[in-house]
């Protein structure tokens, strides 16, 4: 088919008028060439594409032509009619058709001039010139964006340790085709990735709520981590309190644990356990995001149990054994 216009346009083949004029509308204001001065020339062509795009798909009758035909349709269909758009291979558009001028489809949605300033460049457009017109309903627009709307997202230890996959339902407030504020609900998917920490933040672009005039807020949803019974987490490490008896302590034992993504680590310890002792298991900490394959360490810290009573017999016994060790 060539260009895509509804990819372009980011819609499905089956949208109405209102969706094609919700999508042109973010779009063609995400995509002004004066909102991006450091990319203006791409921002430029994309912004063009938009508007052929918009053009197309809005001309029930284009839109007819490009379904079946596609790009060559366009290009090869001669004119409907004396007063329909230009067709034909001589009309030297991009496309075999003269689109409109793309500042044109903008000043009638967002009228004469929403940035409060002006543009260098030239075009058919009167957008530029102080007209004191209210086009599509709009008289001024604000071009700071809102503050972000943050949501905490809590996450189980084990959901950072392996990654998941969240599903989250949100419901805002959105401006439709006719300018008025609706409610509409949507399911974002946020893909958690192993090893994210507490305070990463997910950005969608434009999820906030909209007011009219204004352009969309973000929505940031923010890692939180959940407090787990067994393991704690110390930036890419795990550490684990052990307690063992002091006969365990002096004689030697094995500690089994259960990883976060349910292996079973089977760790014999034979040093001698003081207070303050560590056993440090490397690689079997949590994924380490910006070094894929790498994980930290888990170290296991050990608090040993004295006993609180102690009769004639063990005492002179352990008097016995002892005597002599360093």
């Amino acid at each position: 088919m060539g260009v895509d216009y509804y990819n372009i346009l980011n819609v499905e083949k089956n949208a109405t008028d209102d969706d094609l004029k919700k999508s042109y509308r973010k779009l063609a204001m995400k995509w002004h060439p004066d909102k991006n001065p450091k990319d203006k020339n791409e921002a430029e062509a994309k912004f063009k594409q938009i508007s052929e795009a918009y053009e197309v798909l809005s001309d029930p009758q284009k839109r007819a032509v490009y379904d079946q035909y596609g790009e060559e349709g366009l290009k090869d269909m001669p004119p409907l009619g004396s007063g329909g758009p230009s067709f034909g291979k001589g009309s030297g558009g991009r496309n075999g058709f003269n689109p409109r001028n793309a500042e044109d489809i903008f000043a009638e949605f967002f009228g004469s001039n929403p940035f409060g300033f002006g543009s260098s460049r030239s075009g058919r457009s009167g957008r530029f010139h102080s007209d004191g017109g209210k086009l599509g309903g709009f008289s001024s627009f604000d071009n700071r964006k809102p503050p972000p709307v943050e949501s905490k997202l809590p996450c189980s230890l084990e959901e950072l340790y392996t990654g998941s996959t969240r599903k989250m339902k949100i419901s805002r407030t959105v401006v439709n085709a006719s300018g008025r504020q609706v409610h509409e609900s949507e399911i974002l998917t946020i893909d958690v990735k192993p090893g994210w920490k507490k305070g990463t933040k997910i950005t969608f672009p434009d999820k906030g709520n909209e007011l009219p005039n204004q352009l969309p807020a973000d929505l940031v949803f923010i890692i939180d981590e959940k407090p787990h019974d067994f393991y704690k987490r110390d930036g890419n490490d795990l550490i684990v309190n052990q307690r063992v008896s002091l006969a365990d302590a002096l004689v030697g034992t094995t500690i089994n644990l259960v990883t976060l993504d349910g292996r079973n680590l089977s760790l014999p310890v034979t040093d001698i356990i003081n207070p303050g002792y560590e056993l440090v298991v490397s690689r079997e900490g949590m994924p380490i995001t910006k070094e894929p394959g790498n994980r930290g360490d888990l170290k296991i810290k050990f608090e040993v149990m004295f006993p609180t009573e102690l009769t004639p017999e063990q005492r002179e016994e352990l008097k016995r054994a002892l005597v002599g060790m360093k």
